[in-house]
């Protein structure tokens, strides 16, 4: 235990780059991850066969294949095919975007199926355009019930930024890995790697936490603040509240 924290905390400069490493991955893929899946999930609503038929297709195939097998693609193969070499950090966020931007477009699509007819019809009668009724009506209540599960795909995919080291990525697993093999303290390397990214975990799900919170307070719904410290779960916020008017 001494030899490796010894290490560990005389070498917190490579502690501190891998970590950099291992957040500019998280952030980064799931900011891609975000975007496509409002892209295929808006795509997965579109009333042309064609359009609906490509969102199907594409968010399929990254939600039926493996993100391992993604991400040695990206590094080995594309550059084989293509005569380019794409950096590790570049892999992992390609990889992880597409990924759970295809797990986060159903979450888009299910969420606005949600929100109901009445809101929509509601927003016609009122003389909306497409953009204004999303915008003003569907999306904020849309959002509201997005968060619970983007959170849990958020998780996911921190946990899945160790497969960097896979592809040469000097992220945070990689550094620890070379710690445990100068000192051969397995134990204290993996126990350390495991309170490193629940805390980084726990750090993204108070985050999320506070961003539903703010989402319903502009809806006009007051959640108590120790609501942030609290586990959420992925069921909806309108599920949740007509059960608690039926009793």
């Amino acid at each position: 235990m001494g030899d490796f924290y010894s290490y560990f905390f005389g070498h917190l400069s490579q502690v501190w780059s891998g970590l950099a490493v291992t957040l500019e991955a998280t952030v980064l893929g799931a900011a891609l991850a975000l975007a496509l899946s409002f892209v295929f999930g808006f795509m997965a609503g579109s009333r042309s066969v064609l359009v609906r038929g490509v969102s199907r297709v594409i968010v399929e195939f990254f939600r039926g294949t493996s993100l391992y097998v993604q991400l040695f693609w990206f590094f080995y193969a594309f550059p084989l095919l293509f005569q380019y070499q794409l950096t590790p950090l570049f892999c992992g966020v390609l990889a992880f975007g597409m990924n759970y931007g295809a797990y986060g477009s159903e979450v888009v699509r299910g969420a606005l199926n949600a929100v109901p007819k009445a809101q929509w019809e509601a927003a016609v009668a009122l003389n909306m355009t497409p953009l204004q009724r999303m915008r003003r009506v569907i999306l904020p209540q849309a959002w509201v019930q997005m968060i619970p599960p983007f959170t849990n795909l958020l998780i996911q995919l921190v946990k899945c930024t160790p497969l960097l080291w896979l592809i040469q990525a000097a992220d945070l697993t990689t550094v620890v890995q070379q710690m445990r093999t100068r000192t051969g303290e397995t134990t204290w390397a993996y126990l350390t790697l495991l309170v490193l990214y629940f805390v980084i975990a726990y750090a993204l799900t108070l985050l999320m936490n506070a961003l539903e919170r703010h989402a319903k307070s502009r809806l006009g719904r007051r959640d108590d603040a120790r609501s942030l410290l609290r586990t959420r779960s992925a069921e909806s916020p309108r599920r949740s509240e007509l059960a608690g008017g039926a009793r």
